[in-house]
């Protein structure tokens, strides 16, 4: 019995790891906040929902998001794009 309980508590520890893990150190946006992009690239578009391709963010650019529509924001790209567009939300730094 006491063997099965810590079998438990182990697993239930490795599968809160496994999910923490998973998030990582990515964050939703904050409206009117430049923040960092921690994705390797992202994908800056010219309207939400997998609309047509404008540009990609790097690792490292910012953006300071203005609105939202579902799970994409719409803000200014600085660095090598310097211009706006929807990016998908997730993919910044904490």
């Amino acid at each position: 019995m006491r063997l099965n309980r810590t079998v438990i508590a182990v697993a239930t520890l490795l599968v809160a790891g496994v999910a923490a893990a998973a998030i990582g150190p990515y964050a939703r946006a904050r409206m009117g906040v430049r923040q960092t992009i921690c994705a390797q690239s992202l994908y800056l578009r010219t309207a939400p929902n997998d609309g047509p391709w404008s540009g990609t963010l790097v690792y490292g650019e910012t953006f300071t998001p203005e609105s939202r529509n579902g799970d994409y924001v719409y803000g200014f790209a600085y660095g090598q794009l310097n211009r706006k567009g929807w990016v998908q939300d997730g993919w910044f730094c904490n």
